[in-house]
């Protein structure tokens, strides 16, 4: 549920930014800006989160990260004005840059290692779950009554929800007293974590598959738009077979973690995720693309709850450091994406853009291959 939490603040924005940029009386691309604000912070925090989760309960993060979305959402039904509404979204950057890293850093607490690659692909599925359950819910309620009334009857119940559950249902665990720790000694876990040639291999592909796969996702709708002409209803109904699709991978890489090994199933996935990026977007079929566009987000899905479990596996003493700098080479590489997706588009065409991005997802996957280590296949 805390991973469902974060994403339908993105989802209402995407759905009915026009709606918000009339309220507030200037342009979409100004109002757009409000998400690279929001990134910018999840980039920025997920390194500080790096240090706290030190000297923090990481159940205290997780719990903190999502009142501040809670506090978010409920800015923004709220804000007067646009640098209202810019600081309250805002918070969702920094909200993700807690949630995100915090929630698989738990599970390792909580889950031996042998259940753990299932109890990630749950928790994955948690957020493309969410596009199925929030997109129609929140268009349904915004056809009522605006978009305040979206973020007021769901946006906010569900971070209300999913920041109970956390209270109510994850155990406290004890942690080391750090108050006489230096200043300097905050710093240690990152210093252990970018000394490992391994954890920064991890970080790398981190940072290529987003690139790779966020690019995909945000431009995929614009080209089945332009070159085989889909209405906006039916390019919807892509995005959710593309998330139902993304589900499906993550619960089976759960399955397949501790049979085949987080490396290899990483490898294998995160090559074919660049074949079918590349191959969707260059043949004229619209089936057979379709078909190649929802095995992308397949083997994207087993790729990313796969990559999950290598990362988490690599600095054991300090997982809350490693998966906090996981997440910002995740943010780092969605803002890659997006340019170099731009820059294709803008020098070349869709074909070209395919090409560049599923390079990345097979560039990452030659990373895995030879520059990861499985520390529980050792």
């Amino acid at each position: 549920m805390s991973r469902f939490a974060t994403q339908p603040m993105t989802l209402l924005l995407g759905l009915l930014l026009v709606d918000i940029a009339e309220t507030f009386e200037t342009s979409i691309g100004v109002m757009g800006q409000i998400r690279t604000a929001s990134s910018i912070m999840t980039v920025i925090f997920a390194l500080l989160i790096g240090v706290l989760s030190v000297r923090f309960r990481h159940k205290s993060l997780l719990v903190v990260g999502l009142a501040f979305l809670s506090t978010s959402a409920l800015g923004c039904i709220f804000a007067p004005n646009f640098a209202f509404m810019l600081l309250s979204y805002s918070l969702t950057g920094l909200a993700i840059a807690m949630v995100e890293p915090m929630s698989l850093t738990l599970l390792a607490e909580h889950f031996p290692l042998e259940r753990r690659g299932r109890a990630i692909g749950w928790v994955i599925s948690g957020m493309t779950v969410s596009y199925a359950v929030a997109a129609p819910s929140i268009s349904f309620i915004a056809g009522f009554g605006g978009w305040r009334s979206a973020l007021l009857a769901f946006v906010l119940p569900i971070s209300l929800l999913s920041l109970l559950l956390v209270v109510k249902g994850i155990p406290s665990t004890p942690h080391i007293h750090y108050k006489t720790m230096s200043p300097r000694s905050y710093l240690e876990g990152f210093k252990i974590v970018f000394s490992k040639r391994s954890a920064v291999a991890c970080f790398t592909g981190s940072a290529l598959l987003m690139a790779a796969y966020q690019a995909a996702m945000f431009y995929g709708t614009s080209f089945f738009r332009t070159r085989h002409l889909i209405p906006v209803d039916l390019a919807s109904l892509i995005i959710l077979g593309a998330a139902s699709s993304f589900t499906l991978g993550s619960q089976i890489s759960g399955r397949w973690v501790n049979k085949f090994g987080s490396k290899p199933l990483s490898v294998s996935a995160a090559f074919f995720t660049g074949v079918f990026i590349i191959s969707y977007v260059n043949v004229p079929d619209l089936m057979l693309s379709l078909a190649f566009r929802f095995l992308g987000s397949l083997f994207m899905g087993v790729t990313y709850a796969a990559s999950s479990s290598l990362t988490l596996e690599q600095v054991p003493t300090h997982r809350g450091t490693m998966m906090s700098v996981s997440s910002a080479s995740g943010g780092l590489g969605s803002v890659l994406g997006t340019g170099i997706g731009g820059l294709s588009l803008l020098l070349f065409d869709y074909e070209e853009l395919g090409i560049s991005l599923g390079s990345l997802a097979i560039l990452a996957a030659l990373i895995y291959q030879i520059l990861t280590v499985d520390p529980t296949r050792k």
